[in-house]
């Protein structure tokens, strides 16, 4: 069988376009305070638990104690990254504002600005005033790229104060269950808290560095030990106090 040119023409197939990748949402929105809620959560309450546990309370005070703190931590937690954020962003507001007003009020000396920074990211100085040139035309877009450069963020993709508030609420209050779950239960155990705990360390560790790309082995006994400090420190003082005070 013979082949023609047409042939091998019409079998050879035209590359495509690469695949497009995706980048995880850096921007700390949602990601920063739920691994921080939750990993506030764990340790605040199994602290407070090994601490009034180790004293002699009665189960019930334990249980008192783990439920106060899982509720008035949450909304601590909440009202803290809501106040955070909201103020970051009023601040980001007031900056873009402010450089606003001084595109309105000297763009020539701004667009030259713009492409000095152009310049000092390595673009050829003649082709940088004219890309400046040729954003500034546009105002919207001119002051946003002037934002990102001089501020470091995009003044159209700012966290979401209630974002930030409700992952930190449901994941510190996750955190917090996790050493209380025994008393809720009937096993009015210390030491079944405790185990519960160091599991749950070792899982939300190694989940960061599952996320992060880090040694998940790393990062879940380093969130161990962390946990096991404040645990122990709080057992302890727990224990010496509720031996003076019996």
């Amino acid at each position: 069988m013979v082949t023609t040119a047409s042939d091998k023409h019409s079998h050879t197939r035209t590359p495509g376009p690469p695949p497009a990748h995706h980048h995880r949402d850096v921007s700390g929105g949602w990601l920063r305070p739920a691994v921080f809620g939750a990993m506030d959560g764990l340790v605040t309450n199994v602290s407070l638990i090994s601490g009034v546990g180790a004293g002699g309370a009665s189960s019930h005070t334990v249980a008192l104690t783990g439920i106060a703190g899982l509720v008035a931590g949450a909304f601590s937690m909440a009202t803290g990254e809501y106040i955070s954020v909201t103020s970051q962003n009023e601040l980001v507001q007031a900056e873009v504002n402010k450089e606003r007003h001084e595109l309105r009020r000297n763009p020539v000396g701004e667009q030259m600005e713009l492409a000095a920074a152009f310049v000092a990211q390595g673009v050829d100085e003649d082709l940088a005033r004219k890309v400046a040139a040729q954003v500034s035309a546009q105002p919207d877009r001119g002051l946003r790229l002037h934002v990102r450069e001089e501020l470091g963020v995009d003044p159209h993709d700012l966290p979401s104060p209630w974002t930030a508030a409700g992952a930190s609420f449901g994941a510190f209050t996750v955190g917090a269950i996790i050493p209380l779950a025994p008393y809720l239960f009937g096993a009015h155990a210390l030491w079944l808290a405790l185990v519960l705990a160091a599991l749950g360390a070792l899982v939300g560790g190694g989940a960061v560095g599952k996320l992060t790309s880090k040694p998940v082995w790393r990062s879940a006994l380093r969130q161990l030990a962390l946990a096991a400090i404040a645990a122990g420190a709080t057992f302890v003082i727990g224990h010496l106090i509720g031996q003076s005070v019996g």
